[in-house]
């Protein structure tokens, strides 16, 4: 029994090698489409070439986070002709009220607003922020960012182009991560730019539209009062998925827009990034537990060792298991995923610099994704800007799709 099970369980553990490095394969090949100049020009100048609607952005904000002043102000260096810029906070006492007062006498053009509410509907603090940003919001079109991301001139235009069109609910941006510090952001950073935006571009490659980043949300306010406003999505955790899975179960699209937003990675240290990344890890749980199961294919670096130690158990073991093709299709494995990983590295970065200085720090990463995803696994809280949050799949939302695709967590 035990003789046939062994090699059983090499063949079957040598597909896996495989599936991990064709899976790193496609993530490799997929990266240049989206986010690329040629396609954001020719989406600036349709844009441009409509005519738009005036647009409220909703900013929730917590905090005076490095680099906020600088991101906010892309958010008023906008090309749209016509905006309202309303941030909201729930103190008096938050930092993020300084800034905000910054803007408004930086860009006393725009039509800026400081919103300080402090009431709460349910356990997500920053659905809260939004329901009371919306009761301000003049406009029919809304676009919804998160306080750390940055954007181009031309992104209002861009990514409020799609909703002219009736059957769109909700367009979403994909990010690109900039790390602000040592180390560990430069760890961080990986975690967004070689595994997750690699992984939504490998599913919108395979026609998945299951998607809703707290990078960008933009919607018509019809479509928000169909789903139930914000207020159906006070007590999500995935509240960015959640509220684009509404509009699909309503019959309306959600489209990835073309252009990256950039994001910043701020954690100093092992423990506050290991904190942020295992609660992203259990909000993509939380909305699609069978796909988070999967999810351990798209680790590659501890598949290839795996690869290189069965090729070298394999030719130890004379007969079964020790034939030919057991030593050197593990071993090619791990060879072809080499070549891959490296490849997804190179296309992911930001130039050759940054290759040569973090390509190190690519098996620590795939090695902390592993055991982040083993952490996830378990657990039934997490914390959120200092609120205790619980990770439960809201009612009425399926996942049918991979989970890596629905949601940053942010």
């Amino acid at each position: 029994m035990m003789g046939a099970l062994v090699p059983t369980l090499h063949w079957a553990a040598i597909a896996l090698c495989w599936a991990a490095t064709l899976y790193a394969a496609l993530a490799a090949v997929t990266m240049p489409s989206l986010g690329s100049a040629a396609r954001v020009r020719r989406a600036a100048r349709e844009a441009q070439a409509g005519a738009p609607a005036p647009v409220s952005v909703l900013k929730p904000l917590c905090g005076a986070e490095p680099r906020l002043y600088e991101n906010l102000a892309t958010f008023c260096e906008q090309s749209h002709p016509r905006f309202q810029l309303l941030f909201g906070v729930s103190s008096s006492a938050d930092p993020a009220i300084a800034v905000v007062r910054r803007l408004q006498a930086a860009y006393p053009q725009r039509d800026i607003e400081l919103v300080v509410d402090a009431r709460v509907y349910g356990s997500n603090l920053k659905v809260s922020n939004l329901i009371n940003l919306a009761a301000r919001a003049r406009h029919d079109l809304l676009v919804i960012a998160d306080s750390d991301i940055a954007v181009e001139p031309d992104y209002l235009s861009i990514v409020t182009a799609p909703l002219a069109d009736s059957r769109t609910g909700v367009v979403t941006c994909l990010y690109r991560a900039r790390s602000i510090g040592g180390f560990w952001p430069r760890v961080g950073a990986l975690f967004i730019n070689e595994w997750f935006a690699p992984s939504v571009r490998v599913a919108h490659t395979a026609g998945s539209r299951a998607f809703g980043f707290g990078s960008t949300l933009a919607l018509r306010r019809a479509t928000l009062e169909r789903i139930g406003g914000f207020a159906a999505l006070k007590d999500c955790l995935a509240d960015d998925y959640v509220l684009a899975q509404y509009a699909r179960e309503h019959g309306f699209a959600t489209v990835l827009a073309p252009l990256l937003v950039d994001t910043d990675v701020i954690e100093p240290t092992f423990r506050t990034l290991w904190l942020r990344e295992t609660r992203w890890l259990r909000t993509i749980r939380s909305v699609n537990p069978a796909g988070f199961a999967s999810l351990f294919i798209t680790f590659p670096t501890p598949w290839l060792a795996a690869g290189i130690a069965l090729a070298v158990a394999a030719g130890a073991v004379p007969g079964g298991h020790g034939s030919a093709p057991a030593v050197w299709l593990p071993a090619a494995s791990a060879v072809g995923g080499i070549i891959a990983r490296i490849l997804l590295h190179a296309r992911s970065g930001f130039g050759c610099r940054a290759f040569w200085r973090d390509l190190p720090l690519v098996p620590l990463r795939d090695a902390l994704l592993a055991l982040q995803w083993l952490a996830a696994a378990f657990g039934s809280h997490v914390v959120w800007r200092g609120a205790r949050v619980p990770v439960a799949n809201p009612s009425g939302v399926t996942a049918r799709r991979p989970a890596v695709e629905a949601s940053d967590g942010r």
